[in-house]
């Protein structure tokens, strides 16, 4: 076996194709679109890169073909919150073969030993973690846009190797016909006709004013977890202005009191319906057969991020947020199904939600940490 650093357009191209040899006989699957994956590379499509680096290999066998990759990173920004500094790896893929799988892992350490960390977690994205972030390990069904997927087998290699969970991402799915409990609804109803109470959803035209929203929003809410790091407008504006491809305006509100920012939910078609048939290539072809996709219509959801204030959060929003996306969503009916993905298993008040409206398991991921043996 051979490791190579992607350096080139052909490796970047071979990188890429890694994972369609993977999975090319599996259905579940949805190849992740080339200019996605790639973007995370490109300094001028990922704002990490401002504060972080990044890398990554492709392996081969002995007689030439493609059987594993794997990409490690820094983000300077995190890699200091820890205990000893950290890392991390992703976008691995691998034959069904312990040996290539370890040569990789062994592979992304050394760099991170040698840029100065201690350990390093995985599988995650050199990003935000709503996407390509965590091990799949229960729930192997189709995934919706920006869900990691992977074999079974990937669990053994990872647990083998020495990664200790740090915790459970959990996704739960909501029908979208089944009604909300009598209680749920009455609560929710009441507080939307509270004085001072509004709700709005996204438009592109304020997308300033929705960035700054979120941010206001998300950085309270968020910033009593551990490692928290916050979020800046670059990073939200990168994302809003990537979601424009598919968002629907009326699948992402806000809650305000008294004009203050208190609540928001986010919720995208699930692109993945979309992409599927173009394994990857969103060429002159790819890009009609989305396009026709689109005007379709796609018939899941997936919420990506919630977020209350924190002095708002007994004051039912969420459930507020529920009810308008219902009263919207149920007379287009198009979807049947929303996917709550994903919350972390050390986040109560957001698990007590996805109960309250009734979602029930569907997948489970872990992220994971491996912790360098210091140098004798």
């Amino acid at each position: 076996m051979r490791i190579f650093e992607v350096k080139s357009k052909a490796d970047r191209n071979a990188f890429l194709d890694v994972a369609r040899i993977i999975y090319k006989d599996d259905n579940n699957w949805v190849c992740p679109l080339d200019n996605d994956i790639e973007a995370v590379f490109d300094p001028a499509k990922n704002n990490f890169h401002q504060h972080g680096k990044v890398t990554r290999w492709i392996l081969k066998d002995d007689a030439g073909q493609l059987i594993g990759r794997i990409a490690a990173f820094i983000n300077d920004k995190k890699a200091y919150n820890y205990e000893q500094p950290t890392g991390g790896c992703g976008f691995f893929e691998c034959i069904d073969k312990e040996q290539a799988a370890f040569l990789l892992f062994d592979t992304t350490k050394n760099w991170l030993q040698q840029n100065g960390m201690q350990a390093m977690d995985g599988p995650i994205n050199f990003g935000e973690n709503d996407n390509f972030w965590g091990l799949l390990v229960e729930g192997f069904t189709p995934p919706s846009y920006g869900m990691n997927y992977n074999p079974p087998y990937y669990k053994a290699f990872f647990e083998d190797y020495g990664f200790k969970t740090q915790y459970e991402q959990i996704t739960n799915h909501l029908d979208v016909h089944k009604p909300f409990s009598e209680r749920f609804t009455k609560i929710a109803n009441w507080v939307i006709q509270k004085p001072g109470y509004s709700f709005k959803h996204f438009k592109t035209t304020e997308i300033e004013k929705f960035a700054a929203d979120f941010i206001e929003i998300y950085n309270d809410a968020w910033q009593n977890f551990e490692n928290f790091v916050p979020i800046n407008h670059a990073t939200i504006l990168e994302s809003f202005e990537k979601m424009k491809a598919i968002m629907d305006e009326k699948l992402i509100w806000f809650a305000y009191i008294d004009n203050e920012p208190a609540s928001f939910i986010v919720i995208l078609p699930d692109a993945n319906q979309m992409i599927k048939p173009l394994n990857g290539k969103l060429n002159l072809f790819g890009k009609l057969i989305f396009l026709y996709r689109r005007w379709k219509g796609v018939s899941r959801m997936r919420a990506i991020v919630m977020g209350t204030k924190q002095k708002f959060q007994k004051h039912g929003l969420e459930s507020c947020l529920f009810i308008k996306l219902k009263e919207y969503v149920l007379p287009l009916k198009q979807y049947d199904e929303l996917e709550l993905s994903w919350v972390g298993d050390f986040n109560e008040k957001m698990i007590a939600i996805h109960t309250a409206v009734g979602a029930t398991f569907g997948k489970k991921h872990l992220t994971m940490r491996y912790k360098f043996n210091k140098p004798e």
